[in-house]
């Protein structure tokens, strides 16, 4: 039987000085997990504009479950302006007021979640009171939660931050995120006694940590795993740490152990890293005979 994963937070266009393209954290990681062949559902909110009916064709043109996102008259579609001019330095203006800032709940959002094998959250996607209230009542009815920081200032709030992450089992952060954390609580930027001290006091099992071209590790109660990545081309690294969490919680949700789970992520991390836009179309076995020395 297929894995089921539900996914809450932000869809929207990323505007980039070369064009438009459909983006959002939580959305990307339900692509890239329905793509691998698990039995994805974004909860999230459009606009009742062109926007909003184009991103629901993008997620449709990959035969993609759309039952959870939402329509809303009263609000646009979610746009974010980057300045995209240093590719290692993406700035980025999450413009407000947008459909995923009032997802509401209901029944069938709470089945989804009761249902799934992993509930997939971030801090962005709860920027607003009405988002993280029912982000709060969803996380009731989880089996696994995996929070991705995600952190995108001005938008970063430690209060409901230390709330979700009271209710998490396994923790994605990246490197500058890490010192955020660590600068909030007052605690060594070191990897190891950094995620010590934040297992222990939220009781979190599993830390991973993205190192952006240096690849990745997993703390795994105590137990720290790194991969070094792969070397590639870089088309854009728009996405790619998206798809290395996708990677990553497809093969743990499959059993496969830790170090090997950490490999396939980042893998596929590097091959949405070699493509234009954060999410470009394939299949499980185009990243299974993916081969980074040729790229």
């Amino acid at each position: 039987m297929k894995k089921r994963v539900v996914l809450f937070g932000e869809m929207l266009w990323d505007c980039l000085t070369t064009g438009s393209i459909p983006g959002g954290a939580p959305m990307n990681v339900a692509l890239n997990l329905h793509q691998l062949g698990y039995h994805s559902q974004l909860i999230s909110a459009v606009g009742e504009d062109k926007l909003g009916e184009d991103l629901l064709e993008f997620l449709a043109s990959f035969g993609k479950d759309i039952s959870l996102i939402q329509r809303k008259n009263e609000v646009d579609t979610s746009r974010v302006l980057i300045d995209d001019s240093d590719l290692e330095n993406i700035k980025y203006d999450i413009l407000e007021n947008v459909g995923w800032d009032t997802i509401e709940l209901s029944d069938e959002a709470l089945g989804a979640v009761k249902e799934s094998d992993a509930f997939v959250f971030g801090s962005l996607g709860v920027r607003s009171s009405k988002s993280f209230e029912t982000l709060t009542a969803l996380l009731a009815e989880a089996k696994f939660k995996i929070f991705d920081a995600n952190l995108r200032p001005p938008y970063v709030d430690f209060s409901k931050i230390e709330s979700l992450l009271r209710q998490t089992d396994l923790l994605k952060i990246n490197e500058d995120e890490l010192i955020e954390f660590a600068n909030h609580f007052d605690i060594s930027h070191e990897i190891p006694s950094f995620c010590e001290h934040i297992s222990k006091q939220f009781a979190i099992e599993k830390i991973c940590i993205t190192l952006g071209s240096k690849g990745a590790l997993i703390y795994d109660q105590g137990k720290i795993s790194q991969n070094s990545g792969y070397q590639i081309k870089v088309n854009d690294t728009i996405g790619a740490g998206d798809a290395f969490l996708s990677g990553f919680i497809f093969k743990i949700l499959d059993g496969t152990e830790i170090e090997k789970a950490l490999d396939f992520g980042c893998k596929l991390g590097a091959f949405v890293a070699t493509q234009k836009g954060g999410t470009p179309k394939y299949s499980l076995d185009t990243i299974k005979s993916f081969d980074p020395k040729s790229n």
